[in-house]
This record gives C-alpha cells, sequence and structure tokens, in this order.
C-alpha cells in the first residue's frame, strides 16, 4: 500500500494506541499524544495542492476482493484534497480544543480520543475512495463513530437519545445509497466512480437512473440534514462541543455535500436532479434559518443555522448542475463557486463559533441565552471571535461570508435566465426562499452575539463565575476567526489553489484540455440585485430582530403535536410496540411451535421453488440396486421412528431411538464411509448414556389427550416435511447437469488438502474458515457468558460510576 493509503488508515491504527497512553501517561491529558497525528496529516495533504491544480487527479490502487470488482482505491482530485484538508486542518484544531475543554480527572479520554480517531478516518476514507462499495463502508463507520461521540456522556437519557436518533437515521440513508450504488453498478458494471462518471451519458435513458438518483440523494440528505431528516442533528448537540464543532459544522454533515457534489458528473443532466437537490437544498435554508430564531439554547440555534446553511450549499449545487447544460456555462457555474467557497467559509465561521458557545458554556455553567448577557467585558476575547463568526454568518462585509452570499443570490438569480427543466414555473421560488431564508440568517446571528454578550449581566442566574477562557482554548477560535477575516479581505487566496481544482472535480466534461474556470471574488460589483437584496436583508433583519418579542408569537401557530419529531418518536414507539406483539405472538415458550413455524416455512419456501422451477422429477437409471442389507436396515429405521413416537415408556423411547441412531452407522458402513460410521456411534453412544443417566431425575412420561387440530397440524409439518426432503434428494439425484461437488473433492483433496482421507480434508481444510467461525462464534459467547457474570452486582458499580438504573 502507498503512504495514501496508510494517511487513511492511521487514525483507525492509532486508536488502538489511545488506551495504552491514557493507561500509562494518567497526568498527561491524552490529547497532546492525539494532536500531532491530525497535524501532518494535514501537512502531508498540503503537498497534492499544486498536483490537482495541474493534473486531473492522483489515483493509487490496492487489490481487495478483485472478482467483485472491490478495490481499495485512492483517488485525490480538488474536491476529495478540499475536504481532506478541512478534515485534517479543522481536527487538529479540535483536538487542541478539546484538550483545555476536556477535564482528564473527570473524562474518559481513552474512549473520547478513540471515537474520535475512528471518526477521522472513517471521513478521509468517505472523500479519498474512488469504489463505492469502500466509500459506503467508511461511510457506515462514521455513522457508527458519530453514535458513539454524540453519546459519548452515555449517562445522559438526552444523550443516548440523541445518539440513537442519528444513527438511525442516517444508518438509514446509508442503506438507501448503497441500494443507487448497486443500480448504478448494474448499468455501468463498474465500482469506481471515475469510471461511473465516463458511462454517464450512456446510463441516463436507462430505467434504473431515476431510482439510483432517489437512493443516492437519500443517503445524502440524510446525512447533511436536509428536510425532513435534519430532525436528528439538534438532539446531536448532546454531544461535547468538540463533538459539535468537528461533525455538525465541517465534517460529518458535509459528506452529504461532498456525495452530491461527486454525483453531480453523472445526474447533472437530468431535471430530477436539478429539482429535487435545488428545491430541498432551498427549502432547508428556509426552514432551518427559520427555526433557529425561536431557540434559546446556544448550540440548539447553532444546530438549526447548521440545517440551514447546508441546504443553502445543496441548493448551490443542484442550481449549478445546470451549468453542465449550457455554452456559455461560466454564466450559471457560479452556483457551484458558490457552494464550494461557502463550504470552506461555512466551516470557519460556523466552528469558531461552536467553540465560542462551547467556552460560554464552560465557564458560565450555562447556554442558555436567557440567563447570559453582558459578557462582553467578562470575555472580550470570546466577544470578538463570536461577533466576526456570527457577522460572517449574516453575511455582512468584510467577512467571507459576505462573499460567498452574494454569490448565493447570484446563482439564484440567475435560474431566473435558464430556459431549461421548465424553471420559469417554479424556479421564482429559489430567490425568494434564498431571501426569506438570509432575512432569518441575519437574525439569529445577532441574537446569537448580542444576547449572549450585551445587554445586562445576570450573575445570580450563572451556575459559575464567568471569566475568560484559557489561551489554550482561545487558540483554536482564534484562528478560525483569523481565517474569516483573511479570507474576506483576500478571497483569491483560495481561488486557483482550491476553490478551482474542486470546481474542474464537479464540472469535469465543461473545460477542455488545458482551460481553467476564471475565478475573480470580489467584495464590490456596483449597485446590482444582489446588493439592494442584501441591503433588504440588514434592514427588515434589524427591524425583525428589535421587535422580535411581538412576532414571535407566530411559533406557537405551528402544533406541538404536529412536528417531524412527534412523527419519528410516534413511529419509534410504533415500531416497538408492533414488534412486541409480533414477539408474544410466536415466541410461546414451547421449542414445537418453533420447530412448526420452521419446518412450515421450509416447506412452503422450498416446495414453491420446486414448482416454480419445475425441478421436480424422478429417474433410476444410475441408482444402485437395493441390497437385503440396506432393505433390513430401512425397516429397522422405519420401526424404530414409529416406536420411539408411540412409546409410553422414556426407556423404551430412548432404545427406540437409538436404534435409529446405530442403523444409520450401519449405513455409513455399507456405503463405504467409515469416519461417518465412527463418528456417528460414537455421537450416539454419547447421546444414549447421557439420556440414561439423566433418566432417573425424569418424571414419568405422561400421555396427554392432543386435540383434532393439534394432531392435525404434526401430521401435516412431518409429513410435509418427508415428502419435500424425499423429493429434493430425489430430484438433485436425478437431474445432474454437470460434474458433482464430490468429483471436486476426490480430485483435488491430495493437491489442495495434502490428505489422502477425503473426509478429513473436508473437515480440516476445504471448510477450515467454517471451522475458525465456529470457533469465533463460541469465543465470543463465552466472552459474553464471562461478562455478565462479571456484572452480577446489582447495579451498585455502576451507580458508583455516576450512572443511573433506569
Amino acid at each position: 500500500m502507498t503512504f495514501l493509503h496508510w494517511a487513511i488508515l492511521f487514525p483507525f491504527l492509532f486508536a488502538f494506541m489511545v488506551p495504552f497512553l491514557y493507561k500509562t501517561f494518567r497526568k498527561i491529558h491524552t490529547g497532546w499524544f492525539v494532536l500531532p497525528l491530525p497535524i501532518c496529516l494535514f501537512i502531508f495533504f498540503l503537498q497534492f495542492l499544486p498536483g490537482v491544480k495541474y493534473k486531473e487527479g492522483i489515483v493509487q490502487t490496492v487489490k481487495w476482493i478483485p472478482s467483485l470488482g472491490i478495490d481499495f482505491a485512492v483517488y485525490v482530485d480538488g474536491l476529495s484534497l478540499l475536504f481532506a484538508l478541512l478534515i485534517t486542518g479543522f481536527g487538529s484544531l479540535v483536538v487542541l480544543y478539546s484538550i483545555y475543554y476536556l477535564s482528564k480527572e473527570k473524562e474518559q479520554l481513552n474512549a473520547f480520543y478513540v471515537y474520535l480517531l475512528m471518526f477521522m478516518g472513517s471521513m478521509l476514507g468517505v472523500v479519498l475512495t474512488d469504489n463505492t462499495i469502500v466509500l459506503y463502508t467508511f461511510w457506515e463507520i462514521t455513522s457508527f463513530s458519530s453514535f458513539l461521540l454524540i453519546g459519548y456522556w452515555h449517562y445522559r437519557e438526552r444523550s443516548r437519545y440523541g445518539a440513537l436518533k442519528s444513527m438511525l437515521i442516517t444508518v438509514f440513508g446509508g442503506l438507501s445509497m448503497l441500494g443507487g450504488f448497486i443500480l448504478l453498478y448494474i448499468m455501468t458494471g463498474t465500482f469506481s466512480i471515475r469510471e461511473t462518471i465516463v458511462q454517464s451519458s450512456s446510463i441516463a435513458d436507462n430505467g434504473l437512473f431515476i431510482p439510483a438518483l432517489i437512493l443516492l440523494l437519500l443517503g445524502a440528505f440524510t446525512k447533511s440534514a436536509q428536510f425532513p431528516f435534519y430532525i436528528w442533528l439538534p438532539d446531536a448537540m448532546e454531544a461535547p462541543t468538540p463533538v459539535s464543532a468537528y461533525l455538525h459544522s465541517a465534517t460529518m454533515v458535509k459528506a452529504g455535500i461532498y456525495l452530491v457534489a461527486r454525483f453531480t458528473p453523472v445526474f447533472a443532466g437530468s431535471a430530477e436532479w436539478f429539482w429535487i437537490v435545488s428545491l430541498f437544498g432551498i427549502f432547508t435554508l428556509f426552514w432551518g434559518s427559520f427555526h433557529a430564531v425561536k431557540q434559546t439554547d446556544l448550540k440548539a440555534m447553532l444546530a438549526f443555522s447548521t440545517v440551514s446553511q447546508l441546504g443553502m450549499i445543496m441548493s448551490l449545487l443542484g442550481v449549478g448542475s445546470a451549468a453542465l447544460l449550457f455554452d456559455h456555462f461560466e454564466f450559471y457555474s457560479v452556483a457551484i463557486l458558490a457552494a464550494i467557497f461557502h463550504l470552506i467559509n461555512h466551516a470557519t465561521f460556523k466552528g469558531s463559533l461552536f467553540m465560542v458557545a462551547g467556552i460560554v458554556d464552560h465557564e458560565t455553567g450555562t447556554r442558555d441565552i436567557r440567563k447570559l448577557g453582558g459578557l462582553m467585558s467578562l470575555m472580550p476575547i470570546t466577544f470578538t471571535i463570536g461577533l466576526i463568526g456570527a457577522f460572517s454568518m449574516a453575511g455582512l462585509p468584510p467577512f467571507n461570508g459576505f462573499l460567498s452570499k452574494e454569490m448565493f443570490f447570484t446563482g439564484m438569480i440567475r435560474v431566473l435566465n435558464m430556459d431549461v427543466f421548465q424553471t420559469e414555473t417554479w424556479g421564482f421560488l429559489l430567490p425568494v426562499l434564498a431571501w426569506i431564508g438570509s432575512v432569518f440568517t441575519f437574525i439569529y446571528s445577532m441574537m446569537f452575539v448580542f444576547k449572549t454578550f450585551a445587554g445586562k449581566l445576570q450573575l445570580e442566574n450563572l451556575p459559575k463565575k464567568p471569566h475568560e477562557a484559557p489561551i489554550g482554548m482561545l487558540i483554536p477560535p482564534i484562528v478560525l476567526a483569523s481565517l474569516v477575516v483573511i479570507f474576506g479581505f483576500f478571497p483569491n487566496l483560495l481561488a486557483y489553489s482550491l476553490i478551482e481544482p474542486a470546481m474542474k472535480s464537479v464540472m469535469p466534461s465543461v473545460l477542455k484540455d488545458g482551460e481553467h474556470f476564471h475565478i475573480h471574488i470580489s467584495h464590490w460589483h456596483g449597485f446590482t440585485a444582489e446588493f439592494w437584496m442584501t441591503v433588504g436583508v440588514v434592514i427588515l433583519g434589524i427591524f425583525l430582530y428589535l421587535t422580535a418579542s411581538k412576532w414571535k408569537r407566530v411559533y406557537d401557530l405551528q402544533p406541538k403535536r404536529m412536528t417531524l419529531n412527534q412523527l419519528y418518536d410516534h413511529s419509534l414507539k410504533t415500531v416497538g410496540k408492533t414488534s412486541n406483539r409480533l414477539t408474544s405472538f410466536y415466541m410461546t415458550g414451547f421449542i414445537r411451535d418453533y420447530l412448526v413455524y420452521i419446518f412450515a416455512f421450509m416447506i412452503m419456501a422450498v416446495g414453491a421453488t420446486m414448482i416454480i422451477k419445475q425441478s421436480i422429477s424422478f429417474a433410476a437409471d444410475d441408482a444402485a440396486p437395493v441390497g437385503i442389507y440396506e432393505l433390513i436396515l430401512s425397516i429397522v429405521m422405519i420401526a424404530g421412528s414409529i416406536t420411539a413416537v408411540l412409546a409410553r415408556s422414556r426407556l423404551t423411547a430412548i432404545i427406540a431411538l437409538s436404534s435409529v441412531g446405530y442403523s444409520l452407522a450401519l449405513f455409513f458402513v455399507l456405503f463405504r464411509a467409515p469416519d461417518l460410521a465412527l463418528t456417528q456411534l460414537v455421537i450416539e453412544t454419547v447421546s444414549t448414556a447421557l439420556f440414561l443417566l439423566a433418566f432417573y431425575f425424569l418424571p414419568e412420561l405422561q400421555k396427554k389427550d392432543k386435540t383434532r387440530r393439534f394432531r392435525l397440524v404434526n401430521f401435516i409439518i412431518s409429513a410435509g416435511v418427508g415428502g419435500i426432503v424425499t423429493l429434493l434428494a430425489i430430484s438433485a439425484s436425478s437431474e445432474r447437469t454437470g460434474k458433482t461437488i464430490a468429483e471436486y473433492f476426490l480430485e483435488t483433496s491430495y493437491s489442495l488438502g495434502g490428505g489422502y482421507n477425503v473426509v478429513n480434508v473436508i473437515l480440516v481444510d476445504f471448510r477450515g474458515f467454517d471451522t475458525l467461525f465456529e470457533i469465533t462464534v463460541l469465543a465470543i459467547a463465552a466472552l459474553a457468558v464471562y461478562s455478565m457474570i462479571r456484572l452480577r452486582t446489582g447495579g451498585k458499580d455502576v451507580e458508583e460510576n455516576g450512572f443511573k438504573n433506569e
């Protein structure tokens, strides 16, 4: 493997070392050992900047399952490099922030950093792999690791609830995305994303194209918290602030954005892609910003603002996809430019704001803006960082958020000039909702900074006496706030190093060899429509902010019982109740009932298959003659079976059943299978001995009166099983169309297994993995039993560690 592959795997490998470092160096915060890894990875990925600027991309492949076309292929182009730098660079700042945020005395840091490294590695895998199956594998690891991070404080009920909610929704989306990948493979014959893009023009008319598109977007929308799947994100704010800053501003929630951007070249020519991505994105922008205003918790406000900002980026990708259909593509590709630029800007200002919220909570003991206020004089540095981040989020100059917001307006306005996908009908909704959403964005941005830091100081309502945070906790948000200012004053620093290569990755077909997108980002473009839209946002936003107490009653109009969260909770309860009822119906506690279910299903499944496939046949041409010994043994087995069923004493039933087993062993002797005969004899002897050992303690065999229905069901099931198995065996031996597996074993037992005893070779070599898995299952079961024995403490140890039995 190359170093690029190891760059993805290093976080996973280092995660194994974290518990040992935590245990060995208890006096040193574990974060100091973790911090060098993301820094080194960030520096490593920086070296690819010149390469993606002048080349198509870098591909390095390691064969994984070549027979299925699944390779661990790493592909570095402008888009994947942009995300890799966000993941590692932002990860470095988050780890530094967490060192001062999480106490080494009170927190289980070994678990925290293991989960964080798992997430970092899986996110790198998502954005760097070229194989859709490998991408899906890493995608689900992000869901699992984020579940662990959100539920890090698992003794809190809300943390467990938020973790479960996020996993259920994102895993549902991930499975849908996998279905889309499989449909793409059926259409293209490849799991490679690059090869799929090459064949994009030939699959547009395929009947599986639209189902693949919808399934893939389900994965993207659930991960990036688009309406109506956004409901997991506010509850995920129960995670520690470093987790919220990392997962929910810069990385995990951007995975869906990455997926849409990566597959835009495949689906961009369809009206369905344009409308679904654009309308869901723009409505998410409006819905998230509208609901952010009514929040009173700082992190909840930032959660809904993240939903809104993700909707903004998603809508830009949807609108920008139409650029691939025009000759003058640069007129419409401004939406793609705005999406990529705002992707970077959002990570900087939203990350800093999450950290500011964490600092406020850490230093005051609350995030409730109704209890906050007047912190400006006590926490001047934190206030300055919050002011810069909030003003950038509101889209005010001279910060970077203003630039990408202006380009956002430009992209939405240019939709009105399009003459594709019938944009003249519903196209006006895009700029209208964009402007309304921006007004609410301005309002909650002002609320975040001024409700927290301005106004009257309420020391009596604060659990802790506020003071400025330690320098270590301030460095990461200072770095991010500095980037907000730098990218605001010098936006073209990123124009051709990151933004333009990323645009080429999203729209690879519009440029010829050697061509480039012409990118020039500036603050002033004259008195344009975008300028007046911004003026309107500021004026109306200030007015609504100052009069919020009068019009906020509009939120009371929405019935509290008719929300998506209520629908989720009700659905979960309904599924639980239905499952309990269904389980209670068939889990009767009687083995006989379970055997009835199993055998009935087998009869129906096998019987229906044989009838549909018309595979029932009987041919005795190649059958061996039945000798006198086989006939005698068959009669003995039949008699023994009938006797075991009709016996009135346990001893008679045991002896009759043993006669069946020993007769079967004699059959193996006649068929020249001494190994099987010996095995059968040993098993039968041991079983009979165990029966006899327990015989003394068993009660008398009592024959209870059976109802006619009971006897009828027994007869039907037993006759059906016997008939189906007999038909299956006869049909299988009657229709041999090729060489049997027995011939393969006979031919290869020595060459592949190194033994002349075919039975032994099959048991030891050919089914070696089966034996290994059996041992593994037994080992897992043994560990589970051992764990339960160790936990037989009646909950005392749990309560001592701060947990509560519920």
